[in-house]
């Protein structure tokens, strides 16, 4: 049996207009240079976090630099690698737990899930760029977290192909709940509201298009409530069905 013959070959060359900033190696620094790759992502995430991506540019990111956007471009070819790298540094605050003990999975997983939510709603602005990063899911943050969550979920006795299912899923409720969070509170945040205050003012509207008197009800009871809370148990509740279905499917594999 030729083994040459089953390796698989050379990687074919990436199309420009797939390129990745991971993709091509840093430019070396040049003696007395003071502008770095980490100079420059540390400066965008601040910008990012004040201001929001309609503000993002080479130019503005280079002002607050005090450097001309062509130090920049040096650094970081264009404003699509920028994304990718900003994305890949808030992916560096995910925790993810290491598991002593195979049962505790689902706690492993819990803690990432909401690491990604609190992250996620840190940084506003990261739900317009998930889908812009696209195939690029290569910085070495991103690679970590997919790493350790997919050990947590295999040590469990997941086999990889079904745990690479499972992290996936996970990570796009998340994502997905997530960016609806931080579009209602960059709303409320642009026009100068308080979530409390807002939901006070639309209540009445609310409440008198409710089509019976069982939702009328509901609607009453839940503008009592702190709206900080009731999104923390809806988040909780959609992640605990998943883990639920997880939880049977892996009782049933070891059986």
């Amino acid at each position: 049996m030729n083994m040459d013959a089953d390796r698989p070959g050379p990687a074919p060359p990436i199309p420009p207009n797939l390129g990745s900033v991971w993709t091509r190696p840093q430019p070396q620094r040049r003696q007395k240079e003071q502008l770095t790759r980490e100079r420059i992502v540390a400066e965008a995430l601040r910008l990012l976090d004040e201001e929001g991506m309609e503000a993002l540019s080479m130019r503005s990111l280079g002002q607050r630099l005090g450097a001309g956007a062509t130090s920049l471009y040096r650094h970081v070819a264009s404003k699509d690698e920028l994304i990718e790298l900003v994305a890949d540094a808030v992916y560096g605050e995910i925790e993810v737990p290491e598991v002593a003990d195979p049962a505790e999975w689902r706690q492993a997983t819990v803690i990432m899930a909401h690491s990604l939510r609190t992250a996620g709603l840190r940084h506003m602005w990261m739900s317009q760029v998930l889908g812009q990063v696209g195939m690029s899911y290569l910085g070495p943050n991103v690679v970590s977290v997919t790493e350790r969550g997919l050990a947590v979920l295999t040590a469990a006795g997941f086999d990889q192909e079904e745990a690479a299912r499972a992290l996936g899923t996970i990570s796009s409720f998340v994502i997905g709940i997530t960016a609806t969070e931080a579009g209602w509170l960059s709303a409320l945040r642009r026009n100068g509201y308080e979530e409390r205050d807002w939901l006070q003012i639309l209540g009445p509207t609310v409440i008198e298009s409710a089509a019976s008197a069982g939702i009328t009800d509901y609607y009453l009871e839940l503008l009592k409530r702190d709206p900080e809370q009731v999104r923390m148990e809806n988040f909780n509740y959609g992640l605990d069905l998943m883990l639920d279905s997880l939880q049977t499917r892996l009782t049933a594999r070891l059986a």
